[in-house]
């Protein structure tokens, strides 16, 4: 009988994060087991890297430039395709877990991170614009990475701890896990966690992406109508 590959049986703290008036981030467990009895009873070890991201988006990357002693919008780029959130754990340095090769195609870091750019852009370019905005969203909180940020209990229980900041996107976020053994990836599997608006701000939300026309509408005539009253106020004073 052929060795069969270990299974990962993930699990996450909360399926649903709740963002509400005053949300400061929450913390998410990402846990789970690995079954191998094979590996287990021949003292087999693996590594965990745990890769969770966020809603991808299209985004604009502007390069600034000092121009007569002012800072001004020089050249750009876009991207079609960015995570809104991507975060790293490993339970231990991910080149001491697998090559480059492999990690460039898991995105085993935010070096990592497969962005697609609009357009013809030339390789230097490209590679330039993509670090400013993985250093952008890492200044933001919205992307790390953690080494040994995984712990490992008796070679079959796991656990990685990842903060989800007050500024995240709402949406879908996947978290993926995978077991590593001697360079290889044995064995993979996702768990999902949704990050939803709830209340006033759901409400908000849902009348602009439904809505535009009309919500704009209002904002413009809530805008115009409290500026009025306040300039009331202040000349009754």
């Amino acid at each position: 009988m052929g060795q069969r590959d270990p299974v990962l049986v993930p699990e996450v703290s909360q399926h649903e994060v709740q963002v509400r008036q005053g949300f400061t981030g929450t913390e998410l467990l990402l846990f789970g087991a690995i079954i191998d009895p094979i590996a287990q009873q021949a003292g087999g070890r693996y590594d965990i890297v745990v890769v969770l991201k966020g809603p991808s988006e299209p985004i604009r990357v502007r390069e600034k430039d000092r121009i007569a002693g002012v800072w001004l919008n020089a050249e750009q780029t876009d991207f079609r395709s960015a995570p809104s959130f991507f975060a790293v754990a490993s339970s231990r340095p991910i080149e001491q877990i697998v090559d480059e090769k492999t990690a460039a195609i898991y995105e085993f870091g935010t070096s990592y991170i497969q962005l697609s750019p609009s357009g013809v852009i030339d390789t230097d370019e490209q590679t330039r614009f993509a670090a400013g905005l993985v250093d952008l969203k890492t200044r933001q909180g919205l992307y790390t990475e953690q080494v040994g940020g995984v712990q490992i209990s008796e070679d079959v229980l796991y656990q990685a701890r990842i903060e989800l900041p007050s500024n995240v996107t709402t949406g879908i976020y996947t978290a993926e896990t995978f077991a590593i053994s001697r360079g290889r990836v044995l064995a993979s599997a996702t768990a999902e966690v949704a990050v939803r608006k709830v209340g006033f701000e759901r409400f908000v939300e849902n009348s602009a992406n439904r809505h535009g026309l009309a919500y704009g509408l209002f904002a413009v005539v809530l805008s115009i109508g409290m500026g009025w009253a306040a300039g009331r106020f202040f000349a009754l004073i």
